[in-house]
């Protein structure tokens, strides 16, 4: 069955074609390299894994709540429409919501790869081409993975949202080698690794959680990548070409913000654009919900050195500013952790079965 059967509406094109800019760069210094990136690159070899194999795909879900997701966090809770709705009305909004989110994930994670594969392409050093082309490879699973997940549980995808749409063919478009990093790593990166993290840390769905931790784990190395490039890039830079940049972060911010909202959704159940925004707008969980998913992007766009005054006011006037002081280096830490302690639960359970297996078999011999 082709994934248009799923879309709740076709993709306007069956191949959306972005033109390329900028010059496909060579490095003949095949020796030097920056010891953090090839020690990065180093871990981004070792940490391969099959999303075929490392996933347990035998879980059940229930695509009418395949995130358990509670009342209080659907838009539309509380309204007018709300006390009208049936539990099948409930289900089939949770089912919607979840398939909005996931499909937005897997475009980006497409995005991610071809943006990852843009930066080996242009990139000057080689030892940041090395990890870019391990980076491609994660992309590609990840995208894997939300695509099966999508396809064989949901049963229900979402076209890419405009907004995203929009930022990621701004990134691809520009020339310049360092706007990869700073719309994909980033902006795009930034943001859907706190919303994986946030789902990752609610739901009681097991199948969910394992797909979202382990894709959080590489994700963790890619920020890290682009903290590090960026960073030592962006000290050469004159006063006037940082401030294009945080141009660039102000204007990706506010886009990815109000693309949050899951207006499609709300759209296929009957409820007009502008209502559906006043509920969006007026809903305390996703207020609560779009301030957290800045949690990773504030404190790496100062990290990296890009904290200028119209910046800062920027964060202000959307409630993240103080989300510059957060540490990422924690943040990343406990990410890495969450899916080796999965891998723990996941091998001891195993391996108490085998055990109880071989129990059973001998016990059945002495009879």
């Amino acid at each position: 069955m082709s994934t248009y059967d799923h879309y709740t509406s076709p993709p306007p094109e069956p191949v959306w074609s972005v033109p390329a800019a900028g010059d496909a760069r060579f490095s003949w210094e095949y020796d030097n390299g920056r010891d953090r990136l090839l020690a990065l690159y180093q871990k981004g070899k070792d940490k391969q894994w099959d999303g075929a194999k490392r996933i347990d795909w035998d879980l059940e879900v229930d695509p009418y709540d395949p995130l358990g997701t509670p009342d209080e966090a659907l838009s539309l809770h509380g309204t007018r429409h709300w006390a009208k709705m049936t539990e099948k009305d409930k289900g089939d909004l949770r089912r919607h919501y979840s398939s909005w989110q996931f499909s937005q994930f897997l475009h980006g994670e497409q995005g991610a790869m071809v943006c990852a594969a843009r930066i080996v392409e242009s990139v000057p050093d080689l030892d940041a081409k090395f990890y870019s082309a391990t980076q491609t490879m994660d992309e590609a699973r990840h995208a894997e993975i939300y695509g099966r997940f999508l396809h064989e549980k949901i049963g229900m995808l979402y076209p890419i949202n405009d907004n995203l749409q929009g930022l990621l063919g701004d990134t691809l478009r520009d020339s310049r080698w360092d706007m990869p990093y700073l719309g994909m790593q980033v902006l795009i990166e930034g943001l859907a690794l706190a919303a994986f993290g946030m789902i990752r840390d609610t739901t009681d769905k097991p199948l969910p959680k394992q797909i979202l931790a382990y894709v959080m784990q590489d994700e963790a190395r890619h920020v890290a990548f682009g903290r590090m490039a960026l960073r030592d890039y962006y000290r050469q830079l004159t006063d006037a070409e940082l401030r294009e940049r945080e141009e660039f972060v102000i204007e990706g911010c506010y886009l990815m913000r109000d693309r949050l909202r899951g207006l499609e959704v709300l759209e296929n159940f009957g409820i007009p654009r502008r209502e559906a925004e006043e509920y969006t707008e007026q809903s305390e969980f996703l207020h609560l919900f779009r301030k957290l998913l800045f949690s990773r992007i504030v404190p790496c766009v100062k990290d990296i050195g890009l904290w200028g005054e119209r910046l800062q006011r920027a964060y202000v006037d959307m409630g993240v500013f103080e989300l510059g002081d957060s540490s990422l280096d924690l943040l990343m830490t406990q990410d890495e952790e969450v899916a080796e302690r999965l891998d723990r639960e996941r091998f001891a359970a195993e391996e108490a079965e085998r055990v109880a297996e071989v129990e059973g078999v001998i016990a059945d011999g002495a009879n």
